[in-house]
């Protein structure tokens, strides 16, 4: 028997889209029969997600990868329907991606409340667009509004504010289940856009409250002061030739 090396690495083989498809088709009948209640990500097409914010959390996840590698069996992964179950909690993504094996892989992502400190700052930048947190809870999200999300301090996590595990025996930080989970929130995120300050331990509600609070005391603090828009008696007269 050859000696193997202690830094030759194991390749494992990885499962066509008809395995993949059948292996969670058989995990789905199995938690039917137990009673368990699934949340698969189930994409209509190809196009993992459609809105510019889901698109944006599927862009901004690449930086998270050890291995380029694994980002497009991720893709492929969650449009083979691999990620069989997938929750989304405060500060907490508990998913389970089907692979090789019958038995789907579990996968926690952990992400890092916002302190209060970014918080209120992100409050001020939407307090003055009250009219697009109507929107907001409509269930869409105005592009006036891609700075809360993008760049510095903004609602996506930093790679120090989110952390991956997985039972699989990858040895990548962000293994291809990991990054199909990853995937799959961006698709979910199409469907409730509030999911994005769930993750970030915000209740919409309040910050919604909040910000309107803030804006309706920023306009209060104001009503006493004049304005350079309203026309004196003399622009009047200078505009209009009025007496």
């Amino acid at each position: 028997m050859a000696r193997k090396s202690y830094w030759e690495q194991t390749y494992y083989p990885q499962p066509t889209e008809y395995e993949i498809r059948s292996n969670a088709a058989q995990t789905a009948r199995k938690a039917s029969k137990k009673g368990q209640i699934l949340h698969p990500v189930i994409l209509s097409g190809r196009t993992i997600a459609k809105s510019w914010w889901g698109k944006a959390w599927c862009q901004n996840l690449e930086q998270y990868a050890d291995f380029e590698t694994r980002l497009p069996r991720g893709q492929k992964y969650v449009r083979s329907g691999a990620v069989v179950d997938l929750q989304i909690q405060k500060g907490k993504i508990a998913a389970r991606v089907q692979g090789t094996r019958k038995t789907p892989y579990k996968i926690e992502i952990r992400i890092s409340p916002l302190s209060q400190q970014r918080c209120d700052e992100i409050m001020d930048r939407c307090t003055a667009r009250v009219d697009t947190l109507e929107n907001l809870l409509s269930g869409s999200f105005p592009e006036s509004m891609k700075d809360v999300f993008l760049g510095d301090g903004g609602l996506f996590p930093t790679p120090k504010e989110i952390s991956f595990s997985c039972s699989c025996p990858d040895w990548a930080v962000m293994c291809k289940h990991v990054a199909a989970a990853l995937y799959g929130v961006g698709a979910r995120l199409d469907e409730d856009p509030t999911l994005f300050f769930s993750l970030r331990g915000i209740d919409t509600g309040r910050f919604v409250d909040v910000v309107i609070a803030n804006r309706v005391e920023a306009m209060l603090s104001n009503v006493n002061r004049p304005s350079s828009r309203i026309l004196q008696d003399a622009d009047l007269t200078e505009l209009f030739g009025v007496v």
